[in-house]
C-alpha cells in the first residue's frame, strides 16, 4: 500500500517522515481503503496488527488515548482479567498525564510495563494483542509521550472504534462466536443461547446446516484443528428442547410502529420477522406453500435437518407475535397493491430461487426427468416416488449432492453424479461430497450431458461427453471444452437435473416500481437491500440468486434495521457496521500465515454418525449432537480471538 506516512502493521515497520513523497516506501503488509463513508478520508488506523498514519495531521497521542478507552470497554463485559480490568485504567490514567505534560520517564516505564503484563496475562487477544500497537507508538513516536509541555488533544479528526474476530468477520450474520462458546465453557448453555439469539433466531436449524465459513478462519487452525463452532451453536439449540423449555423474548418497540408484510417465510423471512417483531412491529408473512420454512422444509432432507426442528424454531418466531399465513400466493390470490391497500407500509420480499434451471439439452421432456428441487421437494412431504434401479443426478452443488442422497434412500440401487468440471471446483460443500461417497453414491467428473436418450417417452440412458478444463469463466473456475469423439452412454432409469434454481417473480405486479437483473434476481441496493420501490426491500436468494441459508438470514438481519428506519422515517442508509466490514475485507482479519505459540495441542471432539449401511434404509438423521462434557471440553479450546480497531476520520 502506498501513501502511507508510518505503518508499524504486520510486523513491517515503514517510516517515511523523513523522506520526500516521492521516494516514500510503500507497506506491503496491510491494505487499508482510502475512505471509511464515501466522505470520510481514513487519515489513521490502530489495531491488533500495529499503527497505521497517512497524515501527519493526527493527533498520535490522542489516538492511541481513543483507542485504550476502546480496548477499555471492549474487555469489561469479560471481566475475567485482573489485568485487563485495572490494567488498561492505568495505562488510561498515564496517557491523561502524558497529554497534560506530567507524565515522568517513569511513567512512561510503568505505562510499558502495564501492557506488557496485560499481553503476558490476559486471556483473549483484547488482551494479548490489544496493547502492542500503543507500544509501537511508544517506541517509534517517543518524542511526543515525552514532551513537557501540555499536548491539548487536536480537534481536527473524529474516531471509531469496533470489536471483531476472525470467526465473527467470516461469519455472514456477525454472531459473537467468542462470546458464547465463552458460555459454553462455563456451562451457560442458556445464556449462550441468548447470545445467538441476538442476531439469529434459527441456531438449531444453522447448527445443522452452516457451512460454517467461521471454521476456515479459525486461529485454533494454526495450532491444530479449528473450533467446532456450528456444532456448538446445535448443542445449546438442543439443550433448550432436550429440556422442553421456550424461550421468553423481550419486546422492545420503535418509537413508531407499524405492519410489515413479508413474503416467503425461508430463513431471510424468518430472520426478518424476529427482529421486526422483537421492535413492535405487526408482521405478517405470506408464504406460498401449505408449509413454513422454504427450503428448510422443501429443500434440505430430514437426514441432515430434521422437520421438528424448523418447525419449532418457526414457532418460538410467532410467540413474539409474528403472524403467519401459509398457502398464499402473492401475485395470484392476492396483490402487492392490495397489501399496501390494508395497511402495509413496506414489503420484504424473500420468496428464494424455486424454480430449477434447464439443461438445455434434447430429451428433457422424457418421463423420468425429474428436476432436483421437485425432486427433493416431493420427498420431503413424503410423495411415494419411483426413480427406477439408477439414478443420475446433473450437477455439483449441494442440491445435487442431497438428490443423489435422496436417491439412494428412496430405492435406487445405483446413484451418480455428472459433473462438467473437476472435484476442485464442484461447489458443493466438502462434508456433503464424503458423505454422499461414503453412502455408495459415484462421482463422475469432468462429464458434459450431451443428450438424454429415450425409449416409448420414458428415459433409458444419457449420452455424454468427456471434457477437458480451459480457462476461467465468468465465475472464476476453469471452463469445460468438450472433446470431440469422446461421447459415452450410461445407462439410467431417471435423471435429475440439479444445475441451480432461480426466482419466480409473479408477485411483482405493474404496481411495483421495482427492477430485475439480467441474471432475474431483484435490484437491491446491497447495504439496505431497499429495491427502486422504495416501501419494498428484498433479500435472500431472491437477491443474490441460490446461496447458503445463513447468508440468506443475515439479509433478513439487515431488512429489517432497514424497514424499521423506513417506518420510522429515518434515513434508510448504510451503518458503521457495514462500512467496517469493508475496512475488514481489505485489512483482513484472519492471518492463516500466523505462527500462534501454544504448547498443548487439543484434538477436536468428533460427533458420532449413523453407519453408510443404516443410513439408506431411512430419513433419520445422520449426525448426531454433542453430549455436555463434549461440548464444554470443544468449548475450551476456543482462544477468544476478539481484536479492536480505531480508526481516524479527517473532520471535527
Amino acid at each position: 500500500m502506498t501513501g502511507v506516512l508510518f505503518s508499524s502493521w504486520g510486523r513491517q515497520v515503514v517510516d517515511n517522515r523523513t523522506k520526500s513523497p516521492g521516494s516514500w516506501e510503500a507497506a506491503d503488509q496491510v491494505d487499508l481503503p482510502e475512505r471509511f463513508k464515501e466522505d470520510e478520508e481514513i487519515d489513521a488506523l490502530i489495531g491488533w496488527g500495529g499503527l497505521i498514519l497517512r497524515s501527519e495531521d493526527v493527533d498520535v497521542l490522542e489516538l492511541c488515548r481513543v483507542h485504550l478507552e476502546a480496548l477499555r470497554d471492549k474487555s469489561k463485559p469479560c471481566g475475567k482479567c485482573n489485568y485487563c480490568t485495572t490494567g488498561f485504567e492505568e495505562m488510561l490514567d498515564v496517557m491523561n498525564d502524558v497529554q497534560k505534560g506530567e507524565a515522568t520517564d517513569e511513567d512512561l516505564e510503568f505505562f510499558q510495563s502495564a501492557a506488557e503484563a496485560i499481553m503476558d496475562s490476559s486471556k483473549c487477544t483484547i488482551g494479548k494483542s490489544g496493547p502492542l500497537p500503543v507500544l509501537h507508538a511508544l517506541k517509534h513516536f517517543r518524542d511526543l509521550f515525552s514532551q513537557p509541555e501540555t499536548q491539548e488533544p487536536t480537534p481536527s479528526h473524529r474516531y471509531y472504534s469496533k470489536v471483531t474476530a476472525p470467526c465473527m468477520d467470516a461469519c455472514p450474520i456477525h454472531l459473537d462466536i467468542p462470546r458464547y462458546i465463552e458460555l459454553i465453557k462455563d456451562a451457560k448453555f442458556g445464556e449462550a443461547l441468548d447470545v445467538i439469539r441476538t442476531r439469529l433466531p434459527l441456531a438449531g436449524v444453522v447448527g445443522r446446516v452452516c457451512y460454517h465459513p467461521c471454521e476456515s478462519h479459525c486461529r485454533r487452525a494454526n495450532v491444530d484443528e479449528p473450533i467446532a463452532i456450528r456444532l456448538l451453536k446445535r448443542f445449546v439449540a438442543d439443550q433448550e428442547l432436550s429440556q422442553g423449555s421456550r424461550p421468553k423474548f423481550q419486546i422492545t418497540p420503535s418509537q413508531k410502529t407499524g405492519k410489515v408484510a413479508i413474503i416467503g417465510a425461508g430463513p431471510a423471512g424468518i430472520t426478518c420477522a424476529y427482529h421486526l417483531g422483537l421492535k413492535g412491529h405487526q408482521v405478517t408473512i405470506f408464504e406460498k406453500q401449505p408449509m413454513a420454512g422454504g427450503m428448510m422444509t422443501l429443500g434440505i432432507p430430514p437426514y441432515r435437518l430434521p422437520k421438528e426442528i424448523v418447525n419449532l424454531e418457526i414457532e418460538t418466531v410467532k410467540d413474539i407475535g409474528v403472524q403467519l399465513r401459509t398457502g398464499v400466493d402473492i401475485g395470484k390470490d392476492a396483490t402487492m397493491a392490495q397489501l399496501r391497500k390494508e395497511g402495509f407500509q413496506s414489503i420484504f420480499l424473500s420468496i428464494g430461487a424455486h424454480e430449477c434451471k434447464t439443461l438445455g439439452i434434447d430429451g428433457e421432456g422424457l418421463e423420468g426427468v425429474y428436476p432436483g428441487v421437485d425432486f427433493l421437494r416431493d420427498a420431503n412431504v413424503g410423495k411415494k416416488i419411483r426413480v427406477g434401479k439408477r439414478v443420475a443426478v446433473i450437477g455439483g452443488g449441494n442440491v445435487a449432492m442431497d438428490a443423489v442422497r435422496t436417491a439412494l434412500r428412496v430405492g435406487a440401487e445405483e446413484a451418480l453424479i455428472l459433473y462438467r468440471r473437476g472435484l476442485e471446483e464442484m461447489p458443493a460443500h466438502g462434508e456433503e461430497t464424503k458423505d454422499a461417497e461414503n453412502e455408495g453414491a459415484q462421482i463422475k467428473t469432468l462429464t458434459l450431458p450431451k443428450r438424454i436418450i429415450g425409449e416409448n417417452g420414458k428415459v433409458k440412458g444419457i449420452e455424454c461427453l468427456k471434457v477437458d478444463l480451459g480457462e476461467p469463466d465468468e465465475s472464476g473456475r476453469r471452463r469445460p471444452v468438450p472433446i470431440d469423439g469422446s461421447e459415452i452412454t450410461i445407462a439410467v432409469d431417471t435423471v435429475i437435473p440439479a444445475l441451480g434454481q432461480e426466482s419466480d417473480w409473479a408477485c411483482l405486479g405493474p404496481e411495483c416500481a421495482c427492477t430485475l437483473s439480467d441474471w432475474g434476481t431483484i435490484d437491491v441496493d446491497p447495504l439496505t437491500l431497499r429495491s427502486a420501490d422504495p416501501d419494498i426491500f428484498a433479500g435472500g436468494d431472491a437477491v443474490s440468486g441460490p446461496k447458503s441459508l445463513i447468508e440468506a438470514a443475515a439479509a433478513g438481519l439487515k431488512a429489517a434495521r432497514s424497514i424499521d428506519r423506513h417506518i420510522n422515517g429515518e434515513p434508510v442508509g448504510a451503518t458503521d457496521d457495514d462500512y467496517f466490514d469493508r475496512v475488514f475485507e481489505r485489512l483482513k482479519v484472519y492471518d492463516p500465515s500466523e505462527e500462534i505459540k501454544i504448547k498443548d495441542r487439543l484434538e477436536r471432539k468428533q460427533v458420532n454418525k449413523l453407519a453408510p449401511d443404516q443410513r439408506k434404509a431411512s430419513f433419520e438423521e445422520v449426525e448426531q449432537g454433542y453430549p455436555s462434557p463434549d461440548a464444554v471440553a470443544e468449548a475450551e479450546r476456543c482462544l477468544r480471538c476478539y481484536r479492536v480497531v480505531t480508526i481516524a476520520i479527517q473532520g471535527k
